[in-house]
């Protein structure tokens, strides 16, 4: 009889709902006017986007390397290059081994990365190398607009498509034993001049092969960067590993005895300098700061970020309410983000974005949703905050809820909010931070009221009494 009971009041409940449900934009439960539950879909016209660029960032010492040059037919040209700062063996005093040594080969070893973005089909990437002409200090911390000094002689230069998926064979060479043969991860080996590592290696002084830091600024450093003149297609960004080397073959002859041998110099540190030139369509966006963009851009590799308001959502929702003596609670706010369709056709759009707001110092706070439940229980985290592309229904979904409660209870300002592009290597938390170690980039539908895709916010609120 109880499970018929509770039955019967599910039935009545879900008679209730769908009563109250007069058009698509609204979801009501039948219960009396002061506490009526209502979902409403809040019209773009109450939702500004600005496509802005992103802030500076510090470049050195990254997980992810951006390597590249990139023709993007919708927001123009980027490239990406990389300093790098190279060490002795083990990154300290080094002894030259005893006898006589010759080189066989010398190649600058470059693992890929995830987050490769760009043509891997019908480009070819043709990358140089140089020596710079000034000390790459592994205790500077070097920003992404750097222009560095290099010298002209080129070091050493490979031709090659992108493949980061691509295991490859190499021979391996075992001391004392015939040289085999062995299958690698995914990776770029840039054949090097012998010269310069007899010139700055083996015949450099015993000073300079007593400390690490004379080393490193004695040799100066490495400058990698993809040819634009040799290279074809639309090109890409490579994510490399910062766990590079040069790789010296060579053999050893001793009293007789001849072997051979890898003396591998690892590479401390890089810093990527990172050039944006945009097109006349993205330029005219971010000469835009009156009017809110009928779309929207996303950029990584610290391109672009867009700056989002709700400058109606006090007037026309709280403010309406408080006349008759009402207030509102928010159930749930969700913003929808949808990429622009054609925009994603030929390069998928940005696997993660975040959303985040400046504080009144205007540093970066994460949103109240985002935040940890320790620092503020309406917290929900990364997997409920979103953010995440849906391929499947080609859109990005946050919820807002508690910021958006906070700004209409004046608990909050906002001194900016953004949405901005994120890596996908953090999976235990929301980033905000600006980051180089992204390339790919979204076109999003802003509020261009003629598009079904426009943005949209959800908002299912309670009214109450005050």
């Amino acid at each position: 009889m109880k499970f018929f009971r509770l039955d019967l009041l599910t039935l009545l409940i879900s008679l209730f709902i769908l009563n109250s449900c007069k058009n698509q934009d609204t979801i009501g439960l039948g219960v009396n006017s002061q506490t009526q539950v209502n979902g409403t879909l809040i019209d773009t016209s109450t939702i500004v986007v600005n496509t802005v660029k992103e802030d500076s960032v510090v470049t050195s010492g990254l997980t992810k390397l951006p390597l590249g040059y990139f023709q993007d037919p919708i927001f123009g040209t980027t490239e990406s290059n990389l300093a790098a700062s190279l060490s002795l063996p083990g990154a300290t005093a080094y002894a030259l081994p005893s006898g006589t040594i010759s080189i066989d080969s010398t190649r600058l070893v470059l693992r890929y990365s995830d987050g490769f973005y760009g043509d891997s089909v019908a480009s070819s990437y043709k990358l140089n190398l140089y020596q710079l002409q000034e000390a790459y200090s592994t205790n500077t911390g070097y920003y992404g607009n750097k222009v560095w000094k290099v010298n002209p002689a080129l070091l050493g230069s490979i031709t090659f498509k992108a493949r980061p998926h691509d295991s490859i064979k190499i021979n391996n060479i075992i001391k004392g034993k015939p040289d085999s043969l062995i299958k690698v991860k995914s990776q770029i080996r840039v054949p090097i001049d012998n010269n310069f590592i007899i010139t700055n290696f083996f015949n450099a002084s015993s000073a300079t092969l007593a400390s690490n830091s004379v080393f490193q600024n004695s040799v100066k450093g490495l400058y990698l960067t993809i040819d634009k003149t040799l290279s074809t297609g639309a090109g890409g960004t490579l994510m490399l590993s910062n766990t590079d080397s040069v790789n010296v073959y060579c053999k050893i002859t001793n009293n007789g005895v001849i072997d051979t041998t890898i003396i591998k110099l690892p590479i401390s540190q890089f810093a990527a300098s990172i050039t944006h030139t945009y097109s006349t369509t993205i330029n005219a966006e971010l000469a835009n700061t009156t009017t809110s963009g009928n779309v929207f851009y996303l950029q990584g590799l610290a391109g672009l970020r867009t700056k989002i308001s709700f400058p109606n959502l006090l007037a026309n929702l709280r403010n309406d309410l408080l006349k008759n003596g009402e207030d509102i609670v928010l159930n749930r706010a969700e913003l929808v983000i949808s990429p622009a369709p054609g925009s994603y056709t030929q390069f998928r759009p940005l696997p993660k974005i975040t959303m985040y707001r400046l504080d009144i110092a205007h540093q970066r706070v994460l949103l109240e949703d985002a935040a940890p439940g320790t620092s503020d229980p309406r917290g929900q985290g990364v997997g409920a905050f979103g953010g995440f592309y849906n391929s499947k229904t080609n859109q990005y979904h946050f919820i807002i809820t508690a910021y958006l409660q906070d700004l209409l209870l004046k608990k909050t300002s906002d001194y900016g909010t953004f949405i901005a592009p994120v890596d996908t290597l953090n999976k235990s938390s929301v980033d905000y931070t600006a980051t180089p170690s992204i390339a790919a980039r979204s076109v999003a539908v802003g509020s261009d009221k003629t598009s079904p895709y426009k943005i949209k916010l959800n908002i299912i609120y309670t009214k109450i009494k005050r």
